[in-house]
Parts: C-alpha cells; structure tokens; sequence
C-alpha cells in the first residue's frame, strides 16, 4: 500500500501538471465500482479547474472550483501513472482516467481485489470526514506524538499503522522506523521509558522525511512509475533472511494474515527471537528462542 512518502511523490508529480488546469472530464472503465459516492454527481467536476493537490491520511485529494473535492485510495494495490491526453483504458487493470490538457492521470489497480476508491465530495467537512484521524508526525510536537501512541495500550507496529493514532504510517515504513528507533515491534506503548520515547519520534521524522526526499529524488521531475513497498535501500522491510545493514544478523519475521513484520533481533529485541505463529505451531518446541539457537 503507498504510504506517506509515496503519496508525498505522486503529490509532488501532480502539482506542476495539474494546479491551474481544468479537469476535462473523468472515465470510469467497466462497472463503477470503484466510485464510492453518488451526490455530487462525478460529472459535476467535469471542466472544473484543479485549485489544490491535498494528502489525506493515505488518500490523495484534488480539490477543484465550487468547493468540489475528488479522493482517490489507493488502497494496497492501486497506483497512479501520468498518460499522454485521452489515454485510452484499455490494460486490464486500468479502472480510471482524469483527462487535463497535457494529460491523462490513469488509476490502475493490480490483481483481482478491486479495493481502490474514488469519491466525490463536496465542501471542507466533506473531505475531513474521510480523515481518519491521525496526527501528522512533522506538525506535531513529542508531546503530542506520545499522547496520540498511548491512546491505547498497543505494541508499537499496532499504533504506529493505526490511522486513527498516526497519519500515513503503514506496514513498510513502520518497520523501518521501528528498525532505525532500535525498538521490538511488540514493545507495549504504555511501557516506553522517555528515552524510548524520544528515539521513536526522531527515527518517524528522519525515516519518513528521508524516504520523501529519496523518492522525489528519483523521480527527478518525472511521474513516479515504480511504487513499491519493497526497496532494495531499506533496512528490514521485505529483507527476511538477509544482513542487517547496521549488525549483519539475519533479518526475522513475524508473519500474520497477509502481512508481515520484518525487525533485526540484534538491533530491536536483544537478540530474542520474536514468536512467528505460523511457524511455531509447524515447529512446535523446535520453535527457535534467539539468535544462537539459529546458529548450525
């Protein structure tokens, strides 16, 4: 699912292409599943001009004349591509496209799940209801952060991806910062010492700052094409089995429904080897404890 710094990406490609154009017109291809909203109708933006380009949550939003707002989710497998004018929707898994002057802002979604969303709505309290909720980590204070985090008692990975507590922070880039604070995904929130507290909300900034200007910088004026949450230059993420950059241990996972966590043991939790549910009812007692026991 794109998080904070790839919406970041695709913010920073739409502005120059689309603030200041009318949106001529938006095609849906087949059924229209994918539009979630009834009132306004989706021909109501039709040559209306594009006035803003907003990040809600993981949600990107054009914000166009008579308070007209157009909120695309990406969800998990959808992404955005930036056409020549008129593109014609003919991949399969082409589900939209936003027709401007210079081009088409095309809506793709991969695999069979059809979980993108489109919605048109009207007016600021309109598009706020979409919000889950969550804190943005760069306008907030430690304060702030901490008190958003101890809503509940939570492990850390549960907190940092719920949108209700943190805006834009989902399974990929909360490995990372987990990995770069040195904290265990399933440290419990209502336990962290000040100290732990501190490492967490500068490893959040730093990762996710870093990873915007990472990614800006590849695209370097282009429409970002290669959307993904496994990149060869992070540190755990979709790396199980391979070095950690820092210590060199074998990265570890825990594996749950159709995701997973990805940490260092020797970086994150003292060398103790977290409980991957799977793979402890397939090995039972055998279960690995820690780094050692892995050892031949």
């Amino acid at each position: 699912m794109p998080e904070l710094p790839d919406v970041a990406a695709y913010i920073t490609a739409l502005e120059p292409r689309v603030i200041g154009e009318p949106l001529e017109r938006v095609r849906l291809k087949g059924g229209a599943f994918v539009l979630r909203t009834a009132d306004p109708p989706l021909a109501s933006v039709d040559g209306r001009i594009v006035r803003a380009v907003r990040r809600v949550g993981k949600r990107i939003a054009l914000g166009l004349d008579d308070d007209l707002w157009l909120v695309i989710h990406l969800m998990i497998a959808g992404r955005l591509h930036w056409r020549p004018p008129a593109a014609a929707l003919s991949g399969r898994n082409d589900l939209a496209a936003f027709d401007f002057p210079a081009g088409t802002l095309v809506l793709t979604e991969a695999g069979s799940k059809r979980r993108a969303s489109l919605h048109v709505l009207r007016g600021e309290d309109a598009l706020v209801s979409v919000d889950a909720g969550g804190i943005d980590v760069f306008t907030s204070d430690l304060d702030a952060f901490r008190r958003a985090l101890t809503t509940e008692n939570h492990t850390l990975k549960r907190a940092l991806t719920d949108p209700r507590y943190v805006s834009g922070i989902g399974n990929a880039y909360s490995d990372e910062i987990l990995h770069a604070a040195r904290l265990s995904p399933i440290a419990l929130t209502h336990k962290l010492t000040p100290p732990e507290w501190e490492r967490l909300f500068v490893a959040t900034r730093t990762t996710l700052q870093r990873w915007i200007d990472k990614l800006r910088e590849e695209a370097n004026g282009k429409f970002p094409e290669k959307v993904t949450a496994f990149r060869k230059d992070m540190a755990v993420h979709g790396r199980f089995k391979q070095p950690c950059p820092d210590c060199g241990a074998p990265i570890q996972r825990i594996r749950y429904a159709d995701n997973e966590t990805n940490y260092c043991a020797r970086c994150q939790t003292g060398g103790k080897l977290l409980a991957d549910r799977s793979l402890s009812r397939l090995l039972k007692s055998a279960t690995p404890r820690t780094l050692d026991d892995l050892s031949p």
